[in-house]
This record gives C-alpha cells, sequence and structure tokens, in this order.
C-alpha cells in the first residue's frame, strides 16, 4: 500500500543494469500485483511520452544523459499514481538547463496526476516553485513561508 501512496524519483539510476523498457514498461506480473497496474504497459508508455522519451525505452540507464535518466525516474515515481511525492534534490546532478527541463515535468506531472510534491533543496531557485516552503536548520524548523 505504501508504494502505491508514496513516490519518489531516484537521484540515480546508474545501479540498474536493465534496459528502460522492461523495468519501466514491463514489469513482472509481481510488480503489477504489488502496484495494482493492470494496465502497466499502456501506463509506462504514456509517462516515457510524457517525459519525452518514447523512442528511448530499449536503451540501458548508462546509454541515457543524465536529465534521460532523471526523467525515466519522474516517470517511474509517478507510475503507481501516488498520492505523495518525495523528491530529494531531483536536479542536484544536472546542469542548470537541463536541471530547469526536469523541474518543469515534475511540476507539470504532479498537476496532471493531483499529486502532493514534498520537494528538498538547497536552491532557492528550485524552493520557488513550491506553494510553500518549509526553512530547515540545524534539524528545526526556522520559517515558514507561504507564496
Amino acid at each position: 500500500m505504501v508504494r502505491r501512496s508514496i513516490g519518489s524519483p531516484s537521484q540515480t539510476q546508474d545501479r540498474l543494469r536493465l534496459p528502460v523498457l522492461p523495468t519501466s514498461r514491463e514489469p513482472d506480473r509481481a510488480r503489477e500485483r504489488l502496484l495494482g497496474l493492470r494496465e502497466a504497459r499502456p501506463r509506462a508508455d504514456d509517462l516515457l511520452g510524457a517525459v519525452g522519451l518514447s523512442e528511448r525505452g530499449h536503451h540501458y540507464p548508462t546509454q541515457l544523459s543524465g536529465g534521460e535518466q532523471q526523467r525515466v525516474a519522474l516517470a517511474r515515481a509517478f507510475a503507481p499514481r501516488p498520492a505523495l511525492l518525495l523528491a530529494d534534490e531531483p536536479t542536484g546532478n544536472l546542469d542548470g538547463a537541463t536541471g530547469r527541463v526536469v523541474l518543469d515535468m515534475l511540476v507539470q506531472m504532479r498537476a496532471e496526476e493531483g499529486a502532493t510534491l514534498v520537494l528538498v533543496t538547497h536552491d532557492p531557485a528550485v524552493a520557488g516553485l513550491a506553494d510553500r516552503r518549509i526553512h530547515l536548520l540545524d534539524g528545526h524548523i526556522e520559517r515558514e513561508e507561504m507564496a
């Protein structure tokens, strides 16, 4: 139940050794049962299309750029239609231009999917995208801001 309720895009995909297509388009039956996705392949196709990677599903993660890997991570995180998406520095390993593209996709997909997004960042520009910002200092809430 938790996996369906919470999604989290990974910062790196280098630990994965399988092509994007089988791991994101053709999950095994156990994964389908776990996530409750009867239409896993059409959902994965739609999500890969939403992140602009329809043609890259057969590539291994090491054959994708950092930005493409992060976009695959977004598609995977949204696959089970989570109510809550946790994103810890989702653009931390990307250059500014690529990071902006990924952030735009994240914000758009979050709105389309109706998920709540909890985003952790040290970048004030990224934090500026949030409706509500909670600033922490030494593990304690320092201040809270509303957009």
